[in-house]
């Protein structure tokens, strides 16, 4: 079911029209998210919105130029439109993981200015370069100089003691400059000392005027608000200033909330009924896995809130939790099997 990433097999040139139909796309996208949305989520997340522009894990610039790239960078071509999230802070490195990536055909290359973990520190990359601007308008350039795809930015709106008010334009701006057309900024602060990850997703205020504020400053750029966006109304409120909005954790929950009505953003039918009808049309791609030696876990692990406040929910949480990781198809079965009994009920 993997894309061969093989030239001959590229989408075609990324022109303008392209482009457009991308940020077009971009109206609602799921944030990359590390150990989540992998290839099975993103599959399983297609599902449910046909529009919404999804986007890989972060995949270090080292690893794709060291590593298994195959194992780094494959995905199945039903993912489109699909954004690859690079984490770096050498150009030169990251415009060689740029131009491996381009056989890959993504739709999109996204440099990472945003993620405050550990380990994304200690490489000198993430939210640590809210505080070099111009090193990252350097990697910028650098990968768009290779790149077929456009190249994009996701950020913070500062990190530490920065004054966002005073940061965050002037980044924008830099941006600009270097080339970039199009943004997502996670209306959080990072503080890179003292907080987790987890809490720097939680604790940190969030500023949406701020960002809000940005777009009304850069009229000619396009640009995505993130952070604490947990239902359907936000995203409708958020739309009323912005040009895109990017949600993480809440379409991860409760992907059906959140992704079941992302293609009314486009005009469009949603291409499933409800979650039922979801974890139906994921049966045979969980059997297609399972035969092919992987495990049941690896997908059901990324759709136990797809019945999220409806009947059955518990139950198929809990018969997927503890029987997913030994089990095979026919766990998948008995959850689906006690949804549908609760719905009855």
């Amino acid at each position: 079911m993997m894309q061969d990433p093989s030239p001959k097999n590229l989408s075609q040139a990324f022109d303008d029209e392209h482009k457009a139909s991308i940020a077009m796309a971009s109206r609602l996208s799921i944030a990359p998210m590390m150990d989540w949305t992998d290839r099975n989520c993103r599959v399983f997340h297609r599902m449910m919105s046909r529009h919404a522009l999804l986007y890989t894990e972060m995949v270090t610039a080292p690893a794709v130029v060291h590593g298994d790239r195959s194992r780094l960078l494959d995905y199945d071509a039903a993912e489109h439109p699909l954004a690859l999230q690079l984490g770096g802070s050498d150009p030169a490195e990251l415009r060689q993981a740029t131009q491996i990536a381009n056989d890959w055909g993504y739709d999109e290359i996204n440099l990472n200015v945003g993620c405050p973990s550990d380990r994304v520190q200690s490489g000198c990359f993430g939210a640590v370069l809210m505080k070099s601007p111009d090193l990252v308008a350097e990697c910028v350039m650098a990968m768009q100089d290779v790149s077929r795809a456009e190249v994009t930015v996701k950020c913070r709106i500062g990190v530490d003691d920065q004054d966002p008010s005073d940061v965050l334009p002037d980044f924008i701006a830099r941006m600009q400059k270097a080339g970039i057309r199009r943004m997502s900024i996670h209306a959080r602060k990072a503080w890179l000392q003292g907080l987790s990850p987890r809490e720097n997703r939680e604790v940190p205020p969030l500023d949406y005027d701020l960002v809000h504020l940005m777009k009304q400053q850069f009229p000619d750029m396009h640009l995505s608000v993130n952070g604490g966006i947990g239902s359907v109304a936000d995203i409708h409120r958020h739309l009323d200033h912005m040009d895109g909005v990017m949600v993480g954790r809440a379409a991860y929950h409760q992907p059906w909330d959140i992704l079941g009505a992302a293609d009314r953003l486009w005009d469009a039918a949603a291409p499933m009924h409800g979650p039922v009808e979801v974890a139906e049309a994921m049966r045979p791609v969980i059997q297609a896995h399972l035969k092919n030696g992987g495990r049941l876990h690896q997908f059901t692990r990324h759709m136990l809130g797809l019945f999220h406040g409806r009947a059955g929910a518990r139950s198929w949480k809990r018969t997927l939790s503890e029987g997913a990781s030994r089990g095979g198809i026919e766990v998948y079965d008995a959850a689906l099997a006690q949804v549908r009994q609760a719905a009855a009920a």
